[in-house]
Parts: C-alpha cells; sequence; structure tokens
C-alpha cells in the first residue's frame, strides 16, 4: 500500500465520515425520549466523552499496530482470530455496509428538495409480495431515492478504485466544505436567538421524562429513565461512529505511529464540539416541541427556516448533499481496508487480499458496494441501524479491554503512544459502554437482539472458511 494520507488527511477521513446525516435528524428522537433541553445537550455531551475517551485509548493500539485493518487487528493480537472474525464479518454484514446505505439514501433525501423527481415518494417499481393480516397487499418497492443511492455508492467506489489520492482529495473538499457550513450555521444560529424560547427550554431543563408528539408527557420510573436515556444515546451514537476509521487506513499513513492517534483526538473534538453546539441552537431556535413534530425529524430543516427563512430548507439540503457525500466517501475508502487484511489472514474471499495497480483492494471495494446497494434496496436500512448501535459498541468495549490484556500480555511492547487516563479512562468507557449495552438489552431487546443474531451467525461462517483454509494449506503440501 501506498503511504500517501497525511495528520490533515487522517483528520478529514475522521471528521468527514462521522458526519453524516445525524446531526441533522436525531435530535427529534433523543428530545422525544428524555423531554428537556438539558437532556439533550447531556446526551450529546455523554456520548461525546464516550466517543473522546474511546479514541484517546485506541491511540496506544494504532501505535502498537500501524497496519491497515485497524480495530480488526487489535482484536486478533488480544483476543483470537474467531473474535477478531466475528468483528469483521459485522463489520461487513451490518456495521459499514448498513451506514454507506442509511447515508446514501440520506443523501438522496434530500437532494429529492433540489429535484422532486428524486424523492422517495416517486416510486419506480413495485412489486406485490403478499398480504398483511388485515388483508391489504404488501409491496416491494424501489424508489427513485433508493436508485440514486446505489448510484453514488457506484461512483464514490469507482474512484476510490482509481488510488487512494482521488479518494483523500474528496474526503479533504468535501469534510472542510461541511465544516465550514455547519460553523456557520452555528454562528448565525446564535445570532436569531429567540429569548423567550431559550428561556422555556431551559425551565425545568433536568426533568426527565417522555415527550410525546401530541405534546403530552409520559412519567418516568428509574428503571425506565435508565431505559430512556439508552434509547435516546441510539441516535447519537450512530451520528457520532466511525471515528475509528482512520486506523482502518493506517497502512497507508504516511508516520501511522503518530497520525493515527492524532487524527482520531482531533477529529473527534472537532466533532463533538459541533454537534454540542448545534444542539445548543436547536434550543435557541425552536421549542421542544416543535423538535419533537418536526417534519420526518428534519430537526436542522426547521431551526433553517427560523434562521435563515424560506430559503433555509434549501440551504440544509444543500448541506446535507455535502455531508452525506463526504462522510460516504469516507466510509467506502476505508471500510475495504478490514476485508482486505482479513483475506490476508484467510478469513475472507481470498481475491479481496490482492491490490490493483493503484495500490488499493479493489475487489473488496466492489463487494462492499453491492452489499450496500442491496441493502438500499432492502427498505430495512432504519432497523439496520439501531442493531449498529449495539452491535459497535460490544465491540468497542473489548477493543478498549484489550488494552488492559495487551498490557500484560505483552509489557514490553512498543508503545509510541500511550492511552491517555489509563487506566481510569479506559475502565470508565468499559463500565459506560456495559451500561448502555445492558440498558438497550433491556429497554429495545428485538434490535439488540437482530444485532446479536448477525454477530452470531459468524461463528459456523469463521469454523468454514478455517476449514477451507485447511484444505488448501493440505492441497499445498501434496503438492
Amino acid at each position: 500500500m501506498k503511504h500517501e494520507l497525511s495528520l490533515l488527511d487522517g483528520t478529514m477521513l475522521v471528521s468527514g465520515s462521522m458526519i453524516g446525516s445525524g446531526i441533522f435528524i436525531v435530535s427529534a428522537d433523543i428530545t422525544r425520549n428524555v423531554g428537556s433541553a438539558g437532556w439533550l445537550i447531556a446526551i450529546w455531551i455523554i456520548t461525546g466523552f464516550m466517543t473522546l475517551t474511546a479514541a484517546l485509548s485506541y491511540g496506544e493500539l494504532s501505535g502498537m499496530f500501524p497496519k491497515a485493518g485497524g480495530q480488526y487487528v487489535y482484536l486478533k493480537e488480544a483476543y483470537n482470530k474467531l473474535i477478531a472474525f466475528l468483528y469483521g464479518w459485522s463489520f461487513f454484514a451490518v456495521i459499514q455496509t448498513g451506514t454507506i446505505a442509511a447515508v446514501g439514501v440520506a443523501f438522496s433525501k434530500f437532494t429529492a428538495y433540489l429535484i422532486p423527481a428524486f424523492s422517495e415518494d416517486n416510486i419506480l417499481w413495485k412489486l406485490q409480495t403478499g398480504t398483511t393480516p388485515a388483508g391489504d397487499p404488501k409491496f416491494f418497492t424501489i424508489s427513485a431515492a433508493q436508485v440514486v443511492s446505489i448510484i453514488l455508492i457506484i461512483i464514490l467506489t469507482y474512484v476510490n478504485t482509481r488510488g487512494v489520492k482521488g479518494g483523500k482529495l474528496i474526503q479533504t473538499i468535501f469534510t472542510l466544505t461541511k465544516l465550514i457550513s455547519l460553523f456557520g450555521l452555528i454562528a448565525f444560529g446564535l445570532l436569531a436567538f429567540k429569548g423567550d424560547i431559550w428561556h422555556a427550554n431551559w425551565t425545568n431543563a433536568w426533568d426527565l421524562h417522555n415527550l410525546n408528539k401530541d405534546g403530552s408527557i409520559t412519567t418516568l420510573t428509574t428503571g425506565t429513565a435508565l431505559g430512556a436515556i439508552a434509547a435516546a444515546m441510539v441516535g447519537s451514537i450512530f451520528s457520532s461512529d466511525a471515528w475509528n476509521s482512520v486506523t482502518f487506513v493506517a497502512g497507508e499513513m504516511k508516520n501511522p505511529k503518530r497520525d493515527v492517534a492524532l487524527s482520531m483526538m482531533w477529529g473527534t473534538i472537532i466533532v463533538t464540539f459541533i454537534y454540542v453546539m448545534a444542539n445548543v441552537v436547536y434550543t435557541g431556535v425552536l421549542s421542544l416541541h416543535e423538535i419533537t413534530v418536526a417534519d420526518k425529524d428534519r430537526v436542522a430543516v426547521a431551526a433553517s427556516h427560523v434562521i435563515f427563512g424560506n430559503i433555509g430548507t434549501y440551504v440544509i439540503a444543500v448541506m446535507i448533499m455535502v455531508s452525506t457525500f463526504g462522510c460516504n466517501n469516507g466510509l467506502i475508502l476505508s471500510g475495504a481496508r478490514v476485508y482486505y487484511t482479513m483475506a490476508k489472514d484467510g478469513l475472507f474471499f481470498k481475491q479481496t487480499g490482492n491490490l490493483n495497480k493503484f495500490g488499493v483492494p479493489q475487489f473488496g471495494l466492489w463487494i462492499q458496494c453491492v452489499v450496500a446497494s442491496l441493502l438500499c434496496l432492502s427498505g430495512r436500512y432504519g432497523d439496520l441501524l439501531d442493531m449498529i448501535s449495539f452491535v459497535v459498541v460490544v465491540f468497542y468495549v473489548l477493543t478498549i479491554l484489550g488494552i488492559f490484556i495487551l498490557r500484560a500480555k505483552l509489557p514490553n511492547a512498543e508503545r509510541p503512544y500511550k492511552a491517555i487516563g489509563y487506566p481510569i479512562l479506559p475502565a470508565l468507557y468499559i463500565i459506560m459502554g456495559i451500561a448502555f449495552c445492558i440498558l438497550l438489552f433491556t429497554y429495545k431487546r428485538d434490535f439488540a437482539l437482530y444485532g446479536l443474531v448477525i454477530v452470531l451467525i459468524g461463528i459456523p461462517l469463521y469454523y468454514i472458511s478455517q476449514r477451507n483454509v485447511k484444505n488448501e494449506d493440505e492441497k499445498v503440501t501434496v503438492s
């Protein structure tokens, strides 16, 4: 692989992959779950703290193993190939590909503000697949938004097969554009603050309850309050995910032992600040009720109407198009490096372990493109995202626990960078992560179970892959 990525490229990859469409949308659901301005901001701060803590902890691992594959490699070194494979399988089946699909569809939906023909309501094809229990017909449909999202994924995949230079150029340009745009939105939003709305939102700011769309309030017990916090964090954790994307391309960094850790640190700090301030703006221009009932949860669109007037819809539409375009480029660029490293270990399609003449895993990029495109067509990407948060945090916890294991297993290994706040901060993340997963499993069990099933499906696949590797080795020996 060619070492062509600098610290700036790494930071842009981290922040660009993190910021997709979530910050423009998920605050509506968070507000419905926690019901107050104080807890809305607190959810984003807690998530930002967890993300930054994890990023600072991963810095130690990235310095020890500065190679392509990132988290997959860390899990293999700390545990074994089975645990690493389960992560890689989940990454391929739902984490990365599901996120690419969701971000692609978000791009299409907001493009429809400018070009209505691209709307998700514009059904291009439908096929009856059965009937509901009530006797109504059920259809499999393909909308214009889904087709546009697939075209976007194919274009970005093709660009990234032509070498890392094209991908990093797109990433840097689009990430800088979206960062400047978001800072501009925040600045204009602060100028448009409405004193009466701010005061009303921050009165009883820490009164935790469910705020329903009809304006009614559901009182929470201690147990259900914890469940509400966990449910609220699903959106913020998804919006903050992909901070570790730079670890997957460590093999292409110019100075991976130093710059991977710094890229994660600066990228997560920038994004956390933007996320918190964007939500401060939301609570300064919209009432909590307006946030909860925003059309299709598009809080940023509602806020932009207040800040910019009627043109606000188009301002946000362009911002989200830029944001999701750059986000998907980063996800596509980084994801294939995991499959490449798995193939080198005999745990993925053999052809994925080959680089093309431009020094990139072309086959891995294209199979990732196919799976993400199928998920776009499934129409189930919303459900997939609910599963992602549970699965992602489980593997984050395991990886950070791996720091403690590797300190005992390899006490004399070179560590150019050591986890800041060790052992307190990594231990704190593990405790918070486990608590989040337990609460999510308790209060959103269906989604957590689906995510767990996807992970467990990887166990027989692992042993099948190992049997195939063994058979190939035996053939080589006989020859």
